[in-house]
């Protein structure tokens, strides 16, 4: 399974989903490769990708892509993750 973390610039942000995401898919015991990426590798990253996780205001601008898009509104919050990445990995 491929998981793309967005953010706007790829560096600080989607860094911090990646490393709360790899920690909720490790306590559900999926095993998953978690990239972070800006928006603009996302875009072609998400082609290839069966979840992208991102915020509100990025969603749009990933475009149409085969991915299951998860909007995550606290990157910070490992129940919010848990809650939303959960039924699209089972």
């Amino acid at each position: 399974m491929k998981i793309v973390a967005v953010c706007g610039m790829g560096i600080g942000t989607s860094v911090l989903l990646k490393m709360n995401a790899e920690k909720v898919l490790a306590a559900l015991g999926i095993d998953a490769d978690v990239e972070a990426a800006d928006i603009g590798v996302a875009r072609g990253a998400a082609q290839t990708a069966d979840i992208v996780l991102t915020s509100d205001e990025l969603a749009p601008e990933i475009g149409d892509v085969p991915a299951e898009v998860i909007i995550i509104e606290n990157f910070f919050d490992l129940d919010e993750i848990t809650e939303k990445l959960t039924p699209a990995v089972q």
